[in-house]
């Protein structure tokens, strides 16, 4: 079976400089007393790895760990060989707020990163964060997607790009969704209107009817005056924001690749990219200056027939006067008909816009509904991929650990976005964020708050009138809705040690009875390295001889194991290949034997066994 295996590990600068390790393929353990550096070793293949504990996770694990590495490498580096399970050997050199930097075999520089998709990884727990992962359901959810992380890295990063969709769509519908609600007031005005200006066409007779077409003919004119004006205003604008595109882009790309660049060491790569920019700009302002004279073109033509139209208007308006000056009783009317027929013509350009904005509302609304079937579908994806990790987890460890999951089991984020949005408001936030989190999940919140039904937002999730309008107050919109539709329900996990005949769930043990718990799933095989911080904590001798020794037995012929240990019974029944025995003199740390566990025999019974002598009255004590 290949597997992924580290090679070796060499420190340039602070506590542990000049220190080489060479790992064994199986089972690796370092020893040493207290202040040996043998913690800062493992934490230094970890920053190598740029595997560091999650900042979100655990804030107090990733300042620990940052200050170790800081305060022991001392402005050094370090630099980790690594094999893939493909049998390619690459080079991760790691400085001191640097990022890593992988050489190849032959240590020439290569593009590779060790992202999510990372070509090499490396399973590593500091000291106590065995016992943080029975603990805490977020820590348990990571160790269950450590089995499978490249397909959950890929649902993790698909469900990313649907959420920053939705979301972005929900910013530019804002605006739309409130130039609608402005408009839809506005047009609200056109029955009253329409309905004044019956009043004035209501005679029968020839010069009515006449007055009547002249009024028509007088409120077309104003829409016509209407379009043209706004187009010619609407076609400048454009013009402008072209010609701004343009210069901006001109702006930015200049002056990228400077002559320092172009003079230096890489001056023929950047070269290549200047020459690069230089093309786009090219082309791109060629395009823009072709639309440019297109638009000015189309201005000139729009704002020539806008003068032709006036005139025609303005010869229009006298013949309308003549006729209305000739009838006197229309003549009174005349101005406030036609100051009517204005705001008509402003009411019904009001409707056509939001016609045009709710077509692309209705757009949206079909695109966001689509995304949002995309995101329920690759969660419930992702969740499959977990099921069936513990379902593997289940078949090794049964019956003395369960693992269970419970999909959108856990609400945290959920009821946190609902507290953080009525922030401000009267009313107790946290009481209102439990009551949602436990009655409706977040696209049923969200449905309610769109169809602005605060009666039943206070019966289907328990509200009170002052609760229910506050809910819909805070997310009535499309960027707060959008939140509330993405909001991330993560999946619980469950790990439950059997105790007589009962399960218990792991945050509920004893210290001891945690690691009891968590650390056989740990020890399953993986073609990960597995690094442990002195895996015997709060175990006791038995467990490690009956339970951990012989995990370690099985699956070091398939996974390269690392373990910082105080405890003789993990080197010794382990059968380590290598075991590396720390000194120090307090200001510098080093590897001072190393060595099979026959090799180390005489360090391992002083280190471990208290020496010779307290190994031997042991024994004999036992004998009697």
């Amino acid at each position: 079976m290949k597997i992924d295996r580290l090679i070796s590990l060499a420190i340039v600068g602070g506590f542990l400089d000049g220190a080489r390790v060479k790992f064994a393929s199986d089972l690796n353990c370092i020893i040493g007393a207290r202040g040996t550096g043998k913690t800062t070793l493992l934490e230094l293949v970890r920053y190598a790895l740029d595997a560091l504990p999650k900042r979100e996770l655990s804030p107090s694990a990733r300042r620990r760990v940052d200050s170790l590495v800081e305060g022991n490498l001392q402005g050094g580096r370090v630099e980790l060989e690594v094999e893939t399970r493909d049998g390619l050997r690459y080079f991760i050199v790691r400085a001191v707020g640097e990022a890593p930097i992988v050489l190849d075999a032959s240590r020439n520089a290569t593009a590779l990163s060790l992202d999510e998709n990372a070509f090499f990884r490396a399973d590593i727990f500091s000291q106590n964060e065995v016992e943080s992962i029975a603990d805490h359901g977020k820590f348990q959810l990571e160790l269950i997607d450590s089995f499978e992380p490249v397909r959950v890295a890929e649902m993790n990063r698909a469900v990313a790009d649907i959420t920053l969709q939705i979301v972005t769509q929900a910013k530019q519908l804002a605006p739309l969704v409130e130039r609608s609600a402005a408009l839809n007031e506005k047009i609200k005005q056109l029955p009253m209107i329409e309905e004044k200006l019956k009043a004035f066409g209501g005679a029968d007779d020839k010069i009515a009817e006449a007055v009547n077409r002249a009024h028509a003919a007088k409120a077309l004119r104003d829409r016509e005056g209407r379009v043209v004006s706004s187009v010619a205003d609407w076609l400048t604008r454009y013009g402008q924001e072209l010609a701004e595109v343009r210069d901006r882009y001109r702006a930015e790309l200049s002056g990228k690749v400077t002559r320092e660049m172009v003079e230096g060491p890489n001056g023929q790569l950047m070269n290549e990219v200047s020459d690069s920019l230089r093309k786009c700009a090219k082309a791109v302002e060629q395009g823009l200056n072709a639309a440019q004279v297109a638009v000015e073109g189309c201005v000139e033509v729009v704002v020539e027939s806008g003068r032709q139209i006036t005139v025609a208007h303005h010869e229009q308006e006298i013949a309308f006067r003549k006729l209305i000056d000739k009838h006197k009783q229309h003549q009174a009317q005349s101005a406030e008909r036609a100051s009517l027929e204005r705001k008509r013509n402003d009411v019904l350009e009001c409707r056509a816009e939001a016609a045009e904005i709710n077509k692309r509302i209705k757009v949206a609304e079909k695109s966001r509904l689509q995304l949002l079937t995309q995101l329920s579908e690759v969660r419930d994806r992702r969740f499959q991929i977990r099921k069936e990790v513990a379902e593997r987890l289940n078949a090794a460890l049964a019956p003395m650990i369960t693992v269970v999951i419970d999909q959108d089991g856990a609400a945290d984020a959920y009821g946190e976005l609902i507290d953080a949005s009525l922030r401000g408001s009267t009313i107790r936030r946290s009481i209102v964020a439990k009551k949602l989190t436990r009655s409706l999940p977040p696209q049923q919140l969200a449905d309610l708050v769109r169809g602005g039904d605060p009666a039943a937002l206070m019966d289907r999730g328990g509200l009170n009138s002052d609760q229910a309008a506050e809910v819909v107050a805070a997310f009535n919109s499309p960027e707060k809705l959008a939140e509330l539709e993405t909001v991330e329900l993560q999946d619980a996990p469950s790990i439950k040690l059997r105790v007589g005949e009962s399960q218990k769930d792991s945050s509920a043990l004893s210290t001891g009875q945690k690691c009891t718990t968590v650390l056989p799933i740990l020890l399953l095989e993986g073609g990960n390295p597995l690094l442990i911080d002195q895996p015997e904590d709060n175990l006791d001798n038995r467990f490690i001889f009956e339970t951990v020794v012989d995990s370690i037995l099985k699956v070091k012929r398939s996974r390269q194991l690392i373990f910082v240990t105080h405890n003789p019974n993990i080197p010794v029944l382990g059968d380590a290949s290598r075991v590396f025995v720390m000194e120090s003199d307090g200001e510098r740390a080093r590897t001072a034997w190393t060595g099979s566990v026959d090799e180390c025999k005489e360090q391992i019974v002083t280190l471990l066994e208290g020496g010779k002598e307290a190994f031997r009255r042991r024994v004999e004590r036992y004998k009697a």
